[in-house]
């Protein structure tokens, strides 16, 4: 928790007003009961209207003059406190921006979420409250114990006594509460977790008519954390019962005391007045004081969780600034060197030992069954992961010694499932260059071959996309990917598995379309179908995370047997031939 207050350094001179205005705010509370008692007792029984008039008036200057400093301690404080989430939000984000998809695998998305938004407000919200509480508290408390003792020493004693024993109260239900505040937290991200699941497969849940099963998912890891949310603030709700039992016992004894110490002429009964409101300043401290505690805990145990994620260390950092300034000129031929992979935690490697060369103008295509490792030697390109030996150059350099804002911007990638935003089709093109013109736009879309129906949208490229692209068809989805990677004009382009949603004359359309706009760039393609790979310069097959064979189609007929398997298993032998 202190190490995220640390980012409160930009807000000090907000917060050091809420202190003074929370400080001056007490000062005026702790001098009306004493302008009170000299009311009754200087005023009142002697009948000296005046002087009642003329020490109400000074009251009324008094709380006026506090009930200012109160407002404005709110304000600046919810000012303070609001900028410090806007800020540590905007940290946390950034942070999570560098993560490797390894670092994405070991939080959890959903938790991740959950920090971002849940956590941070939790601790926003104490926050606020600490800015106020942490000076009106003790201050209230110990300046109330100097009054009450100014007034009376022998019926100070009963106050002195009742603290201990609600110190007591505070700190036995607080530390029943912390463990329950903690696991609170990880089940709300087990609920985001199912929930999230169940929003983003809600077509295969119908689809197999899982609806009941998802939501007894739901109602358990609901229920769960609705049992520990009774649970801990069943604790938590017996404080203030218990708490006021003490005090309002307290108030007892002292107006009992009190009036015999009034009827032995020991004190007068404005001071009693002004004690008893002492009293309850003192008991509302501590009651302040208790909600902090019940408080505190909850945003504890977000803080740690926010820490985590930021002292979490991406696997995947730049390089030095020597390596780096050579590398921004890097550009060509594309180049595996004996590369092997492992997912963390995987016993096998995804990849093994593989070496290949993609040279300029040329189109390497990779095809293989399922889980044979294309997509994953993908991903190794843009650093989305690390080689776990072996190196990966482009034009000579190893993508290791460049940044990796440079070097993602020398690729062109388009993934296996086609992702889409929010917004238009022309900002979802522009997307993969910022200053792209509307003519590059209209050429990307062409090459693509998403103009047509693109030009059939009533909107045509100002068309909105839908949140996930869900008022696009899957192979709409993929030439909008497509169009927003060529557009892009990079060094190399990455088609992993980008034309399966195609039919076969789209398919061949926009392959021969390609072949004109990439003559100066590598292009790597992934995928299931063997026509899309039959015209490649290279075919490189992958059988279990290996390089079984390397060679053009009709090489391979020959000398592959696993390509040979591919082959047959998708076309006639009239087509063959």
């Amino acid at each position: 928790m202190m190490k995220l207050l640390r980012m409160l350094r930009p807000y000090r001179i907000p917060v050091s007003f809420v202190l003074l205005f929370v400080f001056l705010q007490s000062l005026s509370d702790l001098y009306l009961p004493t302008l009170l008692a000299d009311i009754v007792d200087k005023g009142v029984v002697q009948g000296d209207n005046p002087y009642i008039w003329r020490i109400g008036g000074l009251m009324l200057l008094i709380a006026l003059g506090g009930g200012i400093c109160s407002i404005g301690a709110s304000y600046l404080s919810a000012k303070a406190a609001g900028g410090f989430g806007r800020d540590l939000r905007s940290r946390v984000f950034g942070h999570v921006e560098k993560y490797s998809l390894h670092e994405f695998d070991q939080i959890g998305t959903a938790s991740l979420i959950t920090r971002t938004t849940n956590d941070i407000t939790q601790v926003q919200q104490v926050l606020m409250m600490m800015m106020r509480v942490m000076v009106m508290a003790p201050m209230m408390c110990f300046g109330g114990i100097i009054m009450a003792l100014y007034k009376d020493v022998n019926l100070s004693l009963i106050i002195i006594a009742i603290v201990p024993i609600l110190a007591l109260i505070i700190l036995l239900i607080v530390s029943r509460g912390v463990p329950l505040f903690k696991a609170m937290q990880k089940k709300i991200d087990k609920l985001n977790l199912v929930l999230r699941e169940n929003l983003t497969g809600i077509r295969v849940i119908r689809s197999f008519n899982r609806i009941n099963h998802e939501q007894g998912r739901f109602n358990d890891a609901n229920g769960d954390l609705t049992d520990t949310s009774i649970k801990v603030n069943r604790i938590m709700a017996s404080l203030m019962p218990a708490m006021m039992l003490v005090l309002n016992f307290a108030s007892l004894a002292i107006v009992w005391y009190g009036g015999l110490r009034i009827d032995s002429g020991h004190m007068e009964v404005g001071d009693l007045m002004a004690f008893i409101q002492y009293a309850w300043q003192i008991m509302f401290a501590l009651i302040f004081a208790s909600m902090m505690f019940v408080m505190i805990p909850r945003a504890s145990a977000s803080a740690t969780r926010i820490n985590e994620v930021l002292n979490t260390v991406p696997d995947i950092t730049d390089p030095n600034a020597a390596s780096s300034a050579r590398s921004v000129a890097a550009n060509g031929e594309l180049a595996f060197n004996n590369v092997s992979f492992h997912y963390p935690g995987a016993e096998m490697p995804a990849l093994s030992n593989i070496s290949f060369r993609a040279g300029r103008g040329e189109v390497t295509a990779i095809i293989g069954g399922t889980g044979s490792g294309k997509s994953t030697l993908i991903n190794l390109i843009p650093r989305f992961y690390d080689a776990s030996s072996g190196s990966i150059t482009i034009g000579g350099i190893d993508v290791r010694d460049m940044p990796q804002e440079t070097l993602r911007a020398m690729i062109g990638l388009v993934p296996q499932k086609a992702v889409l935003f929010t917004g238009t089709i022309a900002e979802n093109i522009r997307f993969g260059k910022e200053d792209a013109t509307d003519e590059d736009i209209r050429h990307a879309a062409v090459v693509a071959q998403a103009s047509d129906f693109i030009s059939e949208m009533k909107e045509g490229f100002g068309s909105p996309i839908a949140q996930g692209g869900t008022n696009v068809s899957g192979g709409q989805k993929q030439r909008l990917s497509i169009a927003r990677a060529l557009v892009r004009k990079p060094s190399v382009y990455l088609f992993d598995d980008s034309f399966s949603a195609l039919d076969f004359k789209t398919d061949a359309k926009l392959r021969e379309a390609l072949r004109s706009e990439t003559t100066d760039a590598t292009v790597l393609i992934v995928a299931q179908r063997v026509s899309t790979v039959m015209d490649a310069d290279r075919i490189i097959v992958l059988d279990d995370g290996q390089i079984s064979a390397i060679g053009t189609h009709r090489e391979l007929l020959h000398s592959s047997t696993v390509y040979r398997e591919i082959v047959t298993s998708q076309l006639s032998e009239e087509e063959i031939a």
